[in-house]
């Protein structure tokens, strides 16, 4: 007999995803049927960014992934302090069409 749960389930993380990637910046659009969500990697004194990652997301995973994020953001202050809301340096960003930014 196997102990584990048939319900559970297994997420395979491959030694390249594992490094991930970093982000300095996200750029959010979303249509009626999804979100997609750019990271990018902003350099200082380069008027260039590019785009390292992106993720395309359901409305209900987006709402999902707010509520996911809120609750470790709450957890993670918690334990270490507030964390400080820093002021974006002001430039413009253009993907064409209206857009969020996190």
């Amino acid at each position: 007999m196997s102990d584990q749960d048939p319900n559970q389930l297994q997420i395979e993380l491959s030694p390249e995803m594992a490094d991930g990637i970093y982000s300095n910046l996200a750029i959010i659009n979303h249509s009626n049927s999804e979100f997609v969500v750019d990271f990018i990697q902003m350099m200082p004194g380069l008027p260039k960014a590019k785009v390292k990652s992106r993720v395309i997301l359901t409305p209900q995973h987006a709402k999902r992934l707010v509520r996911a994020l809120a609750d470790n953001v709450s957890r993670y202050e918690a334990t270490h302090g507030e964390i400080a809301d820093t002021e974006l340096p002001g430039m413009p960003i253009h993907f064409g069409g209206p857009a969020g930014q996190a």
